[in-house]
């Protein structure tokens, strides 16, 4: 029970560090050697530690160096439009067009909601993601005010909802589900990206679960891929 309780302890000593930025991407952790005389335990409880952060995308191994952090938006493969995670051929800005705000839950046709989020009303903002200088995503989110206040829009991280629950919530995203559908563009998403009415548009929904109980992140994102191709990695 105590090498239980130690290596929990371990992991959630390392994964707030990260989340925190304390430990930062790219950077390596402390040896094995070192984290067994921190803790006063054995390289086995360590090593579990290790094993359970490399599980949930936290670190990689790699031989001879050790345990290396990564960007958990990186290790989550959703489709998303190229250019947004860690984008240095681009000039990237991400707008918030609506800030975060209590409302009613909009119709879910691709999701079914929980029984806690149908008797909640609903945190909503929208944001539009810009290359360029050139708007090329209109992304809509929703989650349930009754398990998180709404954020202030000025307390985003870099402008990132993921980045902000983990760095000052220490919420991490755990995994999600999303479908992806070919549909035209409307008068209201035409003037928002810049195209013509009845241009196609990729309609992408998803839902992220994450590590907060009940909460569940939704999100419908419209996007022009004529310039931009998806890739698997996911930033929002």
């Amino acid at each position: 029970m105590a090498n239980k309780t130690k290596y929990r302890e371990i992991m959630g000593y390392i994964k707030e560090r990260i989340q925190t930025g304390n430990y930062a991407v790219g950077s390596f952790l402390p040896s094995e050697n070192e984290l067994c005389q921190q803790f006063n335990t054995t390289r086995t409880t360590v090593r579990r530690a290790l094993e359970e952060l490399l599980r949930e995308g936290f670190i990689q191994k790699e031989h001879g160096r050790g345990s290396k952090v990564l960007e958990r938006s990186k290790s989550l493969g959703l489709l998303t439009v190229k250019g947004f995670s860690g984008a240095i051929d681009y000039d990237v800005n991400t707008v918030i067009s609506v800030p975060p705000n209590i409302t009613s839950w909009p119709t879910m046709r691709s999701f079914a909601l929980s029984d806690t989020e149908e008797a909640s009303d609903c945190v909503y903002f929208q944001r539009i993601r810009n290359i360029n200088g050139k708007p090329v995503v209109v992304e809509d989110n929703w989650y349930a005010a009754s398990v998180l206040e709404p954020i202030d829009a000025a307390d985003f991280v870099e402008g990132s909802f993921f980045k902000t629950l983990s760095q000052k919530h220490l919420i991490e995203i755990m995994g999600a589900e999303q479908e992806l559908r070919a549909i035209t563009a409307t008068a209201e998403l035409a003037k928002k990206l810049q195209v013509a009415v009845n241009s196609p548009i990729l309609h992408i929904t998803v839902r992220f679960r994450t590590s907060l109980p009940e909460l569940n992140l939704y999100g419908a994102l419209y996007c022009t891929t004529t310039e931009y191709p998806i890739r698997n990695s996911y930033s929002v």
